[in-house]
């Protein structure tokens, strides 16, 4: 009688899963790095490990349909004459003309307008189209300056300094050839057809006491009316935020790695920076040391999806949340109605992030006449207006569940965590337990 020993299971590597096995294919073949659009992919700490405790008999919840709650929000009120009113704590990231398409940039600010709530400009300058469709606009003022000018700065409602963005801390972004079009080019000073590549670093100062000169500049030449926000990264939140406030800003926005970009090397997007969630409570801890919480705002972007996501953002300490993704999707990015076109470029609709090749199919990250046409700015605007409705309210339901007429009330008292990790980085208690991890039992 002869033995025969059953096969194993071929076992395939956790380090050396099919991506890492496919990159290094890609790499030996092409010999050069990875581009791509959107944000980390990796999965890390984030919203969906906290929950709500959410009132019973301790707490006394507040009735939807009767009591009130508030979402209003005022950012800027540190030294400008004119700060931004927003009916929601919810605005659109900066996304820029050139990596978006002017219809897409239009939608942008339809939506915002109706829900109440400002856009930002992006890389590239400003559009007479999202300055024309954006009751409230914020410029931004960026290491490349392409674009810039100082009558446009003028008209806009707040200026928005990027030194960092979460998906590149300490990084340049890029806009390839394929999307340099006339008018990109003309508005960026440069080169129909060639590549781009943005600074990742301003040119004409190099640290914070240079910062608070430049911010002085800005206030001279808007006259001291329009808020000044600091964009940072989200790398090391305590002290960038801490210096931003010292340089005199008037709003801090703070980019965790799930924020999106046009593009940039996928190993800079995936190994570079911290989540958002472990970039909020050191971010509130330097306001509160400075005696300046609540008084500087802090807007928290990278990864928000949700009304539950905005609702735990501000639990922790944020003033306001900004959505950038989310905002494309909600205009039609990634729709499984395009499954077959995304088929052809070598993707499939969710996954689609080679927003620098310029042929979306959505007709949003192009610059193709025939793609841009696709897109209608007053339909796409609608829907992200109903998008951000829906967001807000979802805070609301939350918020009243804790019984908080405002939702600035919430608290993180209001939530404890799934994981241990989670638990470290928000600072709040793990489920079941009073243990907050690295503060003692």
């Amino acid at each position: 009688m002869s033995y025969h020993n059953p096969p194993t299971v071929p076992r395939k590597s956790a380090t050396f899963d099919d991506y890492t096995l496919s990159e290094i294919r890609r790499a030996a073949t092409t010999g050069i790095y990875d581009i791509r659009g959107g944000g980390a992919k990796r999965k890390v700490p984030h919203f969906d490990d906290l929950l709500f405790l959410g009132a019973s008999i301790s707490r006394y919840p507040l009735e939807g349909y009767r009591e009130r709650c508030a979402t209003n929000v005022v950012l800027g009120s540190r030294f400008a004459k004119k700060p931004i009113e927003l009916k929601i704590p919810i605005t659109v990231a900066g996304m820029s003309f050139g990596s978006l398409s002017g219809r897409a940039k239009e939608a942008l600010g339809r939506g915002a307008s109706l829900a109440g709530t400002s856009t930002t400009t992006g890389d590239g300058g400003m559009t007479p189209e999202e300055r024309g469709q954006s009751r409230t606009l914020v410029y931004q003022y960026l290491p490349s300056r392409y674009g810039m000018n100082p009558d446009d700065l003028r008209k806009a409602d707040a200026i928005e300094v990027v030194v960092g963005q979460g998906a590149k801390p300490g990084g340049g972004g890029m806009l390839l050839g394929q999307k340099i079009s006339d008018r990109v080019a003309q508005m960026r000073t440069l080169p129909k057809g060639i590549d781009q590549r943005s600074a990742c670093r301003h040119p004409d100062w190099t640290g914070p006491d240079d910062l608070e000169i430049k911010i002085l500049e800005l206030r001279e030449i808007t006259d001291w009316e329009k808020p000044i926000y600091v964009k940072v990264g989200g790398a090391r939140p305590y002290y960038d935020v801490a210096l931003a406030v010292k340089a005199g800003a008037d709003v801090v926005v703070l980019d965790g790695m799930q924020g999106g970009t046009a593009a940039t090397q996928e190993v800079f997007i995936e190994n570079v920076g911290q989540p958002t969630l472990a970039c909020i409570r050191p971010a509130v801890q330097a306001l509160q040391d400075l005696n300046m919480h609540r008084k500087v705002q802090l807007i928290v972007s990278g990864g928000i999806r949700n009304g539950a996501d905005v609702a735990k953002a501000l639990a922790l300490g944020a003033d306001a949340v900004s959505v950038g993704s989310a905002a494309l999707i909600a205009l039609g990015d990634n729709d499984p109605a395009l499954e077959d076109e995304y088929r052809k470029l070598g993707t499939t609709a969710g996954a689609y992030d080679d927003w620098h090749e310029g042929k979306d199919p959505a007709g949003i990250t192009t610059q193709d006449p025939e793609l841009m046409e696709r897109l209608d700015p007053v339909k796409a605007g609608r829907r992200l207006a109903n998008y951000l409705k829906v967001m807000t309210l979802e805070a609301q339901t939350i918020a009243r569940a804790c019984g908080k007429n405002h939702v600035h009330n919430l608290e993180p008292e209001d939530l404890c965590a799934l994981t241990i990790e989670a638990a470290a980085m928000a600072r709040v208690p793990l489920a079941g337990t009073s243990w907050i991890p690295g503060q003692g039992f």
